[in-house]
């Protein structure tokens, strides 16, 4: 005799009426399914508050208002079809729903992009001022001319016209279909007259420019680590994951050759690797790396300034 799984049962329309039971009815099919989480959110509840209440287009702030809030018939079917969708399809919730937020701004993105969720931005949101007593930045407003790496979405250029409030920025982007994103991004958050975008191979269409600060989350996984990726990850561009070489290092080791001849004197570098720190130090030993933790990483960005990549 062959058991078989029973179908899940779904709620009628007349047993979920408020917010509270459409985010603990998603809190409890989450938790029942196999889903990875890290594409915005870190766990089920933070999906499931987060898929309920921008469906909604509701503030995900403070959500003690709108507990009781009733939802209308079209609303339920819209937030039930999203969260079945969650766990039919393990399209990361962001894509579903066609919007994400970072460091509390909104982003547009779709399958064309990655999710925006660089531990860049964290960092970036103090202004670089006081990361472990170590000021890497004394005063934001003394930062003129930022480079934004494999931009994707544009959404750490927006992050750092928002931080360098005196800054030109720039952001470089290889894949034509991420370009129209940022392109979107940029137009929504109404910095064209900050934010240039251009369309290449990293330093390639820059020419001789330099600048005060240069920041990148480029492509970094390895092959062996691209064939384990949980599935949510099948639905992201495999050019902005796949960071090329035997240890995914490749464009990372192109950046670190390159930087010093487009950084300012006194100018720096921050890039984020993942857990590729070790493999890092072993190929590039003689590099003096300061290593940024974050309140959800450890390791994985690094802080090299012009002086120290020129010394080697």
């Amino acid at each position: 005799m062959t058991n078989k799984k029973a179908p899940t049962k779904k709620p009628g329309l007349n047993e979920l009426h408020t917010v509270r039971d459409f985010i603990r009815y998603a809190l409890t099919r989450f938790n029942a399914s196999d889903l990875f989480y890290g594409h915005g959110t870190f766990n089920a509840q933070e999906e499931a508050v987060f898929i309920v209440m921008e469906a909604l287009h509701m503030p995900l702030g403070d959500l003690d208002p709108w507990w009781d809030a009733r939802l209308t018939a079209e609303e339920q079917k819209k937030v039930l079809t999203l969260i079945e969708k969650r766990i039919k399809t393990r399209k990361p919730a962001a894509y579903l729903l066609g919007r994400t937020w970072l460091q509390d701004l909104p982003f547009y993105v779709d399958e064309r992009v990655i999710v925006p969720r660089s531990y860049i931005a964290e960092l970036m949101v103090s202004g670089l001022s006081g990361i472990e007593d170590y000021p890497l930045v004394p005063d934001p407003y003394t930062i003129t001319s930022v480079l934004d790496l494999c931009t994707g979405s544009g959404c750490l250029a927006i992050i750092a016209a928002h931080v360098f409030p005196n800054a030109a920025v720039d952001a470089v982007e290889l894949s034509p279909d991420a370009m129209d994103v940022a392109e979107k991004n940029v137009a929504f958050h109404q910095m064209e007259g900050r934010i240039t975008l251009y369309k290449g191979d990293l330093f390639n269409p820059l020419k001789n420019k330099t600048y005060d600060l240069i920041i990148t989350n480029p492509p970094y996984v390895a092959p062996t680590s691209m064939k384990n990726l949980p599935p949510e990850y099948a639905h992201e561009p495999k050019m902005a994951l796949a960071g090329g070489g035997k240890d995914g290092m490749k464009i990372v080791h192109r950046i670190l050759d390159n930087a010093a001849k487009h950084l300012n004197p006194g100018g720096g570098l921050l890039c984020e690797i993942g857990d590729a720190q070790e493999d890092l130090e072993a190929t590039r030993p003689d590099l003096p790396y300061l290593w940024l933790d974050t309140a959800n990483s450890a390791g994985e960005v690094f802080w090299l300034t012009r002086e120290d990549l020129e010394a080697v």
